[in-house]
């Protein structure tokens, strides 16, 4: 504990505060956070579509940019791992449980019960919803996480920096960023990823508890999340112990080797015609309208504004409130990889797979209802469960979610853990075990305390609020890049010419 910093302490003590508050009067943490969301969605709508869009934009200028060719690291670093093992990692840190949990639920219930614009039940709304379901889950959601890991990748291996958010912006405030002010962003982007994990693993434990309540007699109740929440804590605990080379590592390929059975299974006993035919038409409308969905905010139509907020804001919060964590993340396992090559990697290879999974899982649950009904009325953690009831190995396939889950689980706190014992021990590289099982045990908590405060929505409420002042850093973040890497370009065009001249 001697390498922790007073970015430990202050974020422990807030994270802490949050638990007892959540504890003690669930019911007043529920109301005020949901006002501060209800606050932030419909007077800053506008201002989440913008930015998020604005990161793709920079992330595509970046890839065709003569900046592409610049290396994360020195010019003779080779990268770490091959792209079988980084494509794993990425997927297992950037998506994972929220895959699972909205792989069949967030289709269905677009078609059948709230479309965006069209009628539910209608060809119209079978379109609209896998079209809405890539623009959440594609490039924008990956340009957030690339944002962020580029940054700090090219600041930590190509300058030296220490792996913390604040290091990124010394060429815009310089050593102001070494100071109180510097602790402040690192203490927002701690916070922010403590309640991105906590929300994501409070739907996780929400999903394995649906899952069991659907299969066998056991309810759906806070205290099996709970239960269901400690076992996999002292599960991520031990794989944290053994380290990012050993315990996140296998972890992330087991994770692919399940999803990747999961998804086959699935195509090859569902409706596998409807579902390529779905997938390759909806791609096309997705490419298509790409640009209008972006800027999408329906001023002058208050139903269609609310889905908005309640969807399309809320998931650009949430990738906001991950970025930190799978930022930094990406960055760890990216060393020696160009600009160039980095950025095509995370935008394109993640989207695609999302892409083709949920046309999987979606069409095959949107078939079960346009053929038998009765799907869109299981609660969202139970629609894969239900989906996979009405096809041959449905058992087989529940199971394999469940273990999924689970295993999705403990790679995303594992991950965390050690992201933020980095953030809390001046970005070292191997923060100490015992800050690591802190930070396990507050993401554990925080989890609890949401669900108990009041369930799912409590999760969309802390989340939108804790990435809201983050999303501000981020802007910073990209002006301090492009102002590190135009001068790091031109130095090193200017060597080059002298190399040229001295040879002649």
């Amino acid at each position: 504990m001697k390498k922790v910093t007073s970015v430990f302490w202050v974020t422990l003590a807030i994270a802490l505060f949050a638990v007892v508050w959540g504890s003690v009067a669930p019911k007043n943490l529920e109301s005020i956070t949901g006002s501060i969301q209800s606050y932030i969605s419909v007077h800053f709508g506008w201002y989440y579509l913008l930015i998020v869009t604005g990161f793709v934009i920079f992330c595509l200028y970046m890839i065709f940019s003569p900046y592409g060719k610049m290396k994360l690291g020195k010019p003779t670093d080779k990268p770490e791992y091959n792209y079988a093992t980084w494509f794993a990692m990425l997927f297992s840190a950037g998506m994972g449980i929220g895959l699972v949990f909205w792989g069949a639920a967030e289709p269905i219930y677009f078609y059948a019960n709230n479309a965006p614009t069209a009628e539910t039940g209608t060809a119209a709304a079978l379109n609209e919803s896998m079209r809405f379901v890539y623009f959440h889950w594609g490039v924008h959601a990956w340009g957030i996480y690339a944002i962020v890991a580029l940054v700090l990748a090219y600041f930590k291996f190509r300058r030296g920096a220490p792996a913390l958010i604040s290091s990124t912006l010394e060429p815009l405030f310089g050593d102001k960023m070494n100071g109180p002010w510097g602790k402040v962003v690192d203490v927002i982007a701690v916070f922010a990823t403590i309640v991105g994990v906590a929300t994501t693993l409070g739907f996780g434990a929400a999903q394995i508890n649906g899952g069991l309540t659907f299969l066998t007699p056991l309810e759906d109740s806070f205290g099996i999340q709970l239960l269901i929440i400690a076992v996999v804590t002292v599960l991520f605990m031990i794989s944290a112990y053994t380290g990012l080379s050993k315990g996140i590592r296998y972890l992330s390929n087991t994770n692919m080797v399940l999803a990747l059975a999961l998804l086959t299974i699935t195509l090859i006993v569902g409706p596998t015609l409807f579902i390529m035919n779905m997938f390759t038409d909806t791609i096309g409308a997705y490419l298509q309208n790409l640009p209008t969905m972006s800027f999408r905010l329906a001023p002058n139509n208050e139903e269609n504004r609310i889905w908005i907020n309640n969807w399309t804001v809320f998931y650009w919060a949430w990738w906001i409130a991950w970025s930190p964590f799978v930022g930094i993340f990406i960055a760890r396992v990216s060393k020696g990889r160009t600009v160039r090559e980095f950025l095509s990697g995370v935008l394109l290879v993640p989207s695609a797979v999302g892409f083709l999974w949920f046309s999987t899982f979606g069409s095959s649950a949107i078939k079960v209802q346009q053929d038998q009904g009765g799907l869109s009325d299981l609660a969202t953690e139970q629609v894969m469960f239900g989906t996979f009831d009405n096809y041959p190995l449905g058992l087989i396939l529940s199971i394999i979610a469940m273990v999924l889950i689970g295993t999705f689980f403990i790679t995303s706190a594992d991950s965390a853990t050690f992201v933020l014992g980095m953030q809390t021990t001046n970005g070292s590289l191997t923060p100490p075990t015992m800050v690591k099982f802190v930070w396990g045990i507050v993401q554990s908590s925080m989890a609890a305390v949401l669900l108990y405060s009041g369930g799912l929505q409590a999760l969309q409420n802390a989340l939108i609020s804790a990435a809201f002042p983050f999303s501000f850093i981020m802007i910073l973040m990209v002006v301090s890049l492009y102002k590190a890497i135009r001068a790091d370009k031109i130095a090193l065009d200017r060597g080059k010419d002298k190399e040229e001249k001295t040879s002649a």
